[in-house]
């Protein structure tokens, strides 16, 4: 039986309304008085030096207000990118060299579209082309081409937390069975449905407001402050509503640094959209990937040793590229028991696209390797896959070197529900059937423990303010991506502070009002900025009861409680008073001033990594036409362990949704890039799975409560993808005998593999 009143309920977002009308207004659709259109001109080489810019044509076009480039002190300057500023690597415009196709090196803003566009081809640049590198292995080299000269075969050494620990060498020589096996996994986009866009609007002396599509308003801030020269409290971020994120809104764009500078230069109002080219070529992606796994077992099936070696090809910059990096190697603790465990992490320079963190943040690439090989060896040992993870998952109370102590995990109990619900003990054990079916399993930090911006603020705050008539507004930064995250937060309000979702009023999304939060990334905003809002209802529920204990008549103010909409004796509603008196009761103590209760949450000393991991099950059952390759999943079982599941409608959005995108990294889903070119630059090319693709699709939350979270609960938004693609590729396996090493699987890549087999 739920014990709370709104915890646990299944919730409508409360912004479904907006959306669902059409009233929502996204950074697209906003103007102002005189707002230009900009447009950014970018480089049609993936690796040259720039010889020459020559804009006065453009300038001279009827129209053009104000057009910029690299040579501008302000756009040559390098951003921090999240990073420590030794990691900083790229300006707001290319100056001497471009190191991508459609890297940035002119903006231009004028009257209208056509007028700017028109700028553009006014533009006269002289390029001096050089040789580049596009794969792994071409820029890791003898002797290649350097993307960033400072870097020999083109590695940047940006992993900085330990991910290595015990004595590997040890654990193999002790070990019954050893296996290295190498995977490869593709690049792919966010592929959200609202562009990139910024509106930037600038007021002498020195004032910049900036409506933007960003996942990270406070980074953004600060940022564009660095960048611009501006005082942090001069730029104020405003996020509207927003179209998807899934990682790709939480670095800074050219747009968000031009549309600023622009509208310095011309005294107006200046928005830049993308377009869907522009967000395929220059809006970043998803790592691809090279993996080398080498793991230890004992005749029992117990891990006893792992190294991996992982390559990402990270493209031009640094993006959030070292975080990726570390993270490709965390992702194979936290699942299983590994007493000693090595990792080689090497995040590679290219002249492809940048690439940046993306939903899992590289937990689908480190997962897909990891279970395919956990399915391999138990079929080296004649061992039962489900069996074999059993023996060796986490449990409750262990300790992981990289992350900490374990305050909470259900993957025992997500095997044995998952196991049960597909009948795994009666599935079909022979290969080649057309048939077949896998489980495996994930861990998800809950929010990162580290500062990505160093600064002094908690990384999550809230402020609720309290009025007579029984109502509250919640003001917080955290960024609602599409997740739901301001639904949730009100939830938690309201649970506290024993009121209706109804009664909470939710102000977020603008820095010049909302109390510092670091935004929406790694899964970190119902455990960060939850608790950040259980702190503050906290402190508004001590004065309302401190307020309103000596009309209760007692002096113990631990005897109250919050409930139905009153402040009450506990177990005596009749010794109470509405919420609404409460807050008149503070009101008159604190002679009219505003009643507002403030908390902020901050994870420093609870873990390395995270405060707490969520975990999961997922199973697939698959049926794969022998004569066509065709792959079709039929059906989609997920358990997932987020501790107390705060909406459980909201959670089965995000599983399902990470079934569908994990879908697409499995079967279709790959950026094709020649040279530096994309080409499948639009969604008709780019093959992502429709609703006619979706499985049938069952999701079972597993009852944990971590000490960590507000009222038990922990992240649900990232984890369930990690553990999709090899769910499905073990299951095609299982199917018709063949072994997936490399995503996405394609039906000639099938067909292929069957001719090899049979010749």
């Amino acid at each position: 039986m739920n014990k709370f009143s709104v915890i646990g309920q299944s919730v409508p977002r409360i912004d479904g309304w907006a959306k669902a009308t059409g009233s929502a207004m996204y950074t697209d659709d906003l103007s102002l008085p005189g707002m230009l259109i900009g447009k950014l001109l970018r480089s049609p080489h993936a690796h040259a030096r720039i010889l020459s810019i020559d804009v006065s044509k453009a300038l001279a076009l009827p129209g053009v207000k104000a057009v910029i480039t690299g040579n501008d002190p302000v756009t040559n300057k390098t951003t921090h990118w999240r990073m420590r500023p030794q990691l900083a690597d790229m300006a707001a415009l290319a100056s001497d060299r471009v190191r991508f196709l459609g890297e940035e090196v002119a903006a231009v803003a004028a009257v209208d579209e056509d007028t700017a566009i028109e700028a553009l081809s006014l533009i006269k640049v002289e390029y001096e082309p050089l040789p580049g590198v596009f794969t792994i292995e071409e820029a890791i080299a003898e002797n290649a081409p350097r993307v960033h000269d400072e870097f020999d075969r083109n590695i940047n050494p940006s992993v900085s937390l330990p991910v290595s620990y015990g004595d590997v060498e040890k654990g193999f020589a002790e070990s019954f069975h050893v296996r290295t096996d190498k995977f490869s996994t593709p690049t792919v986009i966010h592929a959200y449905m609202e562009p990139h866009s910024a509106l930037a609007s600038y007021e002498p002396p020195g004032k910049l407001t900036l409506w933007a599509s960003t996942a990270t308003p406070y980074y953004l801030k600060g940022d564009v402050a660095q960048v611009m020269g501006l005082r942090e409290s001069d730029v104020r971020v405003i996020k509207p509503y927003l179209g998807g994120n899934f990682g790709g809104r939480n670095v800074p764009f050219a747009l968000d640094f031009c549309a600023g500078l622009l509208s310095m230069r011309s005294g107006k109002p200046v928005k830049i959209t993308y377009d869907r080219k522009e967000e395929f070529n220059a809006a970043g992606r998803r790592h691809a990937a090279r993996l080398e796994l080498k793991t230890g077992v004992s005749k029992e099936g117990i891990l006893l040793a792992k190294e991996i070696s992982v390559y990402l090809d990270g493209g031009a910059y640094n993006g959030f590229g070292p975080t990726v990096t570390f993270l490709s190697g965390l992702y194979h603790t936290v699942v299983y028991r590994l007493p000693n465990y090595k990792f080689n992490g090497y995040r590679v320079y290219t002249n492809n696209p940048i690439a940046i963190g993306m939903r899992g943040f590289c937990g689908p690439q480190a997962h897909f390797a990891a279970e395919t090989q956990m399915d391999m060896i138990a079929e080296d040992l004649g061992m039962d896959p489900v069996e074999l993870r059993l023996k060796n998952v986490i449990k409750t109370g262990e300790i992981v070197p990289t992350v900490g102590v374990i305050k909470s995990c259900g993957l025992t109990e997500a095997l044995n529900k998952v196991s049960s619900a597909v009948n795994w003990s009666g599935r079909p054990k022979e290969k080649g059937t057309g048939k077949g079916m896998a489980i495996t399993c994930f861990g998800q930090m809950s929010g990162a423990n580290f500062n990505f911006y160093n600064t002094p603020y908690a990384y999550s705050g809230a402020e609720i303010r309290a009025y007579p008539d029984g109502t509250l507004t919640l003001f917080s930064l955290a960024a609602d991506v599409g997740q739901g995250s301001d639904t949730l937060l009100c939830q938690i309000a309201a649970e506290e502070l024993g009121l209706k979702i109804g009664d909470v009023r939710f102000i977020g999304n603008d820095t010049a009002v909302d109390p510092v939060d670091l935004g929406a990334y790694s899964s970190r905003q119902t455990m960060f900025s939850g608790n950040a809002v259980l702190a503050a209802a906290r402190d508004l529920k001590q004065q309302l009861f401190e307020a309103a204990s000596p009309k209760l008549e007692t002096s113990v103010i631990h005897e109250l409680e919050a409930r139905d909409g009153r402040i009450q004796v506990k177990g005596s509603a009749k010794r109470g008073m509405t919420f609404g008196e409460a807050v008149m009761c503070v009101l008159r103590a604190k002679g009219g001033k505003e009643v507002s209760g403030f908390g902020t949450y901050t994870p420093r000393g609870k873990g390395t990594a995270t405060p707490a991991v969520g975990y999961g099950v997922a199973a697939a059952e698959v049926e794969v036409n022998k004569e066509t390759g065709v792959t079709r999943v039929t059906r989609f079982t997920m358990a997932h362990d987020c501790g107390t599941n705060i909406n459980p409608m909201a959670v089965e959005g995000q599983v399902y949704g990470s079934i569908q995108m994990g879908l697409g990294y499995a079967l279709s889903e790959k950026l094709i890039i020649d040279k530096g070119r994309v080409m499948n630059a639009n969604f008709l090319d780019y093959k992502m799975p429709s609703t006619l693709d979706m499985p049938e699709m069952v999701s079972f939350a597993i009852d944990t409560v971590d000490p960590e979270g507000p009222f038990g609960a922990k992240e649900s938004g990232e984890g369930p993808i990690n553990c999709v693609a090899p769910a499905i590729t073990n299951a095609v396996y299982n199917a018709v005998g063949f072994r997936v090493m490399e995503l996405p699987v394609r039906p000639d890549d099938i067909l292929g593999l069957r001719k090899d087999k049979k010749g």
